[in-house]
């Protein structure tokens, strides 16, 4: 496959831009593969690369029943930290940071990755407390986080109203290596990578059965056929309770929508990410010059991808105390996305039930930011048996008790 670089540029702007070539394929199904990874979103292909790229194991497809990228990874406002309290939420999305300062030379793909540094305001004395002793927690982590004061936070952010009268500002989590990426590239680049190493990409191909012998996952149907495997990754996010039901088990999971919107744009104004847990809302700016909004998650299970009218109202009046600015500014448009949520707000990197089966699920509402260090992990899971990324992120922690509990740890957990 074509190298891309600046000198391949400046060649194919000679040529009027005619010799640029497929990024990926687009082949038929092969009747047996070594390993079937369902979903082409970031997540999944993260792990297909990473099969490839460290265990050699090139023999993979990638299912997607729709368009690649078409789901939560192209639905997400692209936020990137890593400064969470739990030591094993802390190890995988610090992992997952560092893979994305290098990815764009990894996988030779431009994935815009900005280190812009990312707060989380403290707008109580309690939020105050938790941020102070998360800073703490990460210091011990390896996880480079400070709890800096109003004075620095307005440095940081001129636009902020740092003396709102129901919720000033008493300070802020500061991650200065946090930032954001473009999330198309993320799967556009990994689906490059991939297709390069001989791993076939296959879209518009939905998955209507898993097969199995003896407890053991032998393939699955397709609208596009009977494809056979020897190993099995769902990957699907909001739709894992689907396939795991194809499979013979249950997930503890439930599917939410979650809403984000786009101003028009402006010029530069704000370059850092600010997420405020009290009023529950987030922003950063687009290269764009896009205002990117988004709040909570729906209170009610659904698998819409559309945005709804309450959304804006409740995230929007949350934000405009903490920036008056917005105010003045037209919606340019909305969108949802279908997270799957467990109980303690952490994933799931498991074996399943059925021999040969593994899942990658349970993100919630944090996914774009994991899908590297997802990767790695359920690949090493897949290839060895076995990772100390996953390890206690398993089924098994939900009926022996051992939760990994980021629902208030983390703050907004986004």
């Amino acid at each position: 496959m074509q190298r891309y670089s600046a000198f391949a540029v400046a060649r194919e702007a000679l040529r009027h831009h005619r010799g640029w070539g497929r990024a990926w394929g687009a082949p038929e199904p092969k009747a047996h593969y070594d390993t079937v990874i369902v979903g082409a979103g970031g997540h999944g292909l993260a792990t297909a690369y990473w099969l490839g790229k460290r265990f050699g194991i090139r023999d993979v497809a990638v299912i997607e029943k729709g368009w690649l990228g078409g789901g939560n990874t192209g639905r997400n406002t692209t936020i990137i930290r890593s400064n969470y309290l739990q030591d094993p939420s802390a190890a995988i999305y610090e992992k997952s940071r560092a893979l994305y300062e290098t990815m764009s030379q990894d996988i030779n793909y431009n994935v815009m990755f900005s280190p812009r540094g990312v707060m989380m305001l403290a707008q109580t004395e309690h939020e105050v407390r938790g941020y102070r002793r998360t800073a703490q927690a990460n210091a011990l982590q390896g996880v480079e986080t400070q709890f800096i004061s109003p004075r620095r936070v307005k440095e940081l952010c001129p636009i902020l109203n740092i003396d709102g009268p129901r919720y000033p500002v008493l300070g802020a989590l500061w991650q200065p290596r946090g930032g954001t990426a473009r999330h198309d590239a993320v799967a556009w680049g990994y689906a490059r990578a991939c297709s390069d190493m001989g791993m076939d990409v296959i879209q518009q191909c939905e998955v209507t059965a898993v097969r199995s012998e003896a407890g053991q996952v032998t393939g699955i149907e397709t609208t596009r056929g009977t494809i056979g495997c020897g190993r099995l990754g769902i990957v699907v996010a909001g739709h894992s309770g689907v396939l795991a039901d194809m499979a013979g088990f249950r997930l503890p999971i439930e599917s939410v929508a979650l809403q984000a919107l786009v101003s028009e744009p402006i010029k530069p104004c704000m370059d850092v990410v600010v997420m405020a847990n009290t009023v529950h809302g987030y922003m950063s700016q687009s290269d764009k010059g896009e205002m990117v909004i988004g709040g909570g998650a729906d209170g009610y299970n659904n698998y819409t991808q559309r945005g709804s009218f309450h959304h804006i109202e409740e995230t929007v009046r949350a934000l405009v105390e903490t920036f008056p600015m917005i105010s003045r500014l037209k919606m340019l448009r909305q969108w949802g996305g279908i997270v799957d949520m467990t109980g303690d707000r952490s994933p799931i990197i498991s074996r399943t039930p059925l021999g040969g089966c593994y899942i990658n699920c349970g993100w919630g509402t944090g996914g774009f930011k994991a899908i590297p260090g997802s990767g790695w992990a359920m690949a090493e899971l897949m290839a060895k048996g076995a990772s100390p990324l996953a390890e206690a992120f398993t089924l098994d922690r939900f009926r022996q008790g051992r939760f990994i509990d980021e629902s208030v740890a983390a703050g907004v957990a986004h």
